[in-house]
């Protein structure tokens, strides 16, 4: 499906999925392991120097975001997930259809329960736990509201990945040019207007 440029900066012991996009900027090193539809975006970092990072099925690493093993815990990411610009995820768990904003920091032995958001620049002290189906907003982090947010996380997902297989043919438009109305409608979630 996709695949990005050889990833000059990585070691050998990460496992990157042939339908997985990594850009040629980011970096990656130790025991990591990429599934199928997986994105990494320019200048994202990951880095696994003991336990393991797995990136689940069809979840997006974007521009800047670090993610790295917690003092005594690795770092698991989802499928369907969004790792928004600047994330900062240490030694954590992230359930599947779960979107972190832009900024926010998830600190070692934290739990985010499937369908969340974490809002953008919110704080997870160590060993927070999530429910799933959760809001949570600010430093430190608190329950904001409840609903399900799978929906619209795993179309915000696919963005991503349909994204990635356009950049992967040289097309850097892809949302300019897709029907994103009808492709909401498949997941159950209307678009702002």
């Amino acid at each position: 499906m996709i695949r990005g440029s050889a990833v000059p900066r990585s070691g050998p012991l990460v496992a990157i999925d042939p339908a997985a996009y990594v850009h040629a900027s980011a970096q990656i090193y130790g025991k990591v392991s990429l599934a199928a539809g997986v994105s990494v975006w320019p200048n994202a970092v990951i880095r696994a120097e003991m336990y393991e990072v797995a990136i689940g099925e069809g979840s997006n690493i974007q521009d800047f975001a670090m993610i790295h093993i917690g003092g005594g815990t690795g770092t698991t990411v989802g499928r369907n997930c969004s790792i928004t610009h600047r994330v900062t995820l240490h030694g954590c768990t992230i359930g599947d259809n779960v979107l972190v904003g832009i900024g926010a920091t998830i600190m070692d032995g934290c739990v985010i329960g499937e369908n969340s958001i974490v809002a953008g620049g919110a704080f997870l002290k160590e060993n927070t736990v999530i429910p799933p189906n959760s809001i949570v907003a600010g430093v430190p982090a608190v329950l904001k509201a409840s609903r399900d947010c799978g929906p619209a996380n795993r179309f915000n997902a696919w963005l991503y990945t349909s994204n990635a297989e356009a950049y992967a043919r040289g097309e850097h438009r892809f949302w300019d040019e897709a029907d994103l109305d009808a492709a909401a409608a498949r997941f159950g979630f209307t678009r702002r207007p």
